[in-house]
């Protein structure tokens, strides 16, 4: 396309879109002949109508549909991005990429999303949910939001959530015909309900007590990965459940889940947002600043 066809072209969508050379030169400041000139000059360049006059309308013809069904959009994005552009000066834009788990997406950032969006309109928001550890460089992505213990050495990593702990928990009509568990080695006699990760293993079960770190092999029971359907099977009675504890804290407030080895479920560091070099773009430096500002609260 000649350069000098750009601005015919946005003439002719102007004209197509309000169906009248009257119309569309009211609204572009310019006199209908002009608007006639461009017309005839576009035509004779491609060789074929894309307008057909009468006394009392103007419409595209089919050639002029096919070729609008290209344009319409194509202006439309380029006045969307000239008007990001022509921000306030001193506006932000650009666009934060993240990688995150579904729980961390929940609890870490889905609280401070909302307001950043509305405070930086000019960056563009691309949050990409998923259990598996993802490469943020090969996938182009800014940061990742991952638990501290599964993080790379050589990531830099911002501590951003609380610390979470475990909860150990079985349905009362599981306990009632089975022994209560004392230790965690207790749980390789038991039915256990697993999670399946994203490498196609079982999560495995570790606890904390004083210093002491005891890491064991739940006995045989479902395996899911989805943490909806793990709760549920708990409250089925199917056996015990190793799960983050605020997934479950309404049903044992409610008593129709049994909290066991508590003892043995320490604090652990929670969430962290990582990322490969401290030389970050702007829209990403307010990022990190949006979610630094909800920790301190």
């Amino acid at each position: 396309m000649r350069p000098d066809q750009f601005g015919d072209l946005a003439i002719f969508a102007a004209i197509a879109a309000d169906r009248s050379f009257t119309r569309a030169a009211r609204r572009l400041g310019v006199t209908q002949s002009a608007l006639s000139q461009t017309m005839k000059r576009l035509e004779d360049q491609f060789g074929f109508r894309l307008l057909t006059r009468t006394t009392r309308s103007v419409a595209p013809t089919d050639a002029g549909e096919r070729l609008l069904a290209t344009l319409a959009p194509a202006l439309a994005s380029l006045d969307s991005e000239i008007e990001a552009l022509s921000q306030p000066r001193g506006a932000a834009i650009g666009t934060v990429r993240i990688t995150t788990g579904k729980h961390a997406a929940d609890t870490v950032l889905w609280p401070i999303l909302p307001s950043f969006m509305r405070r930086h309109p000019g960056i563009e928001v691309d949050i990409c949910v998923e259990d598996a550890m993802t490469d943020i460089v090969a996938g182009r992505f800014d940061a990742g939001i991952r638990l501290g213990e599964r993080l790379e050495k050589d990531m830099i990593a911002m501590a951003i959530g609380s610390p979470l702990r475990i909860a150990v928990v079985a349905a009362p009509g599981y306990l009632d015909g089975h022994p209560v568990p004392q230790e965690p080695a207790d749980l390789m006699a038991h039915r256990c309900i697993a999670y399946r990760d994203a490498r196609g293993e079982l999560s495995p079960w570790s606890f904390t007590r004083d210093g002491r770190t005891v890491t064991v092999t739940p006995g045989r029971g479902p395996v899911f990965n989805d943490a909806a359907m793990l709760v549920a099977t708990a409250l089925e009675s199917f056996g015990i459940l190793y799960i983050l504890e605020d997934l479950v804290t309404a049903p044992i407030a409610e008593g129709r889940l049994i909290r066991l080895l508590e003892p043995w479920c320490e604090p652990f560091a929670g969430y962290h947002l990582y990322y490969p070099d401290r030389r970050g773009t702007t829209a990403f430096e307010l990022f990190k600043d949006a979610l630094r500002a909800s920790r301190a609260v």
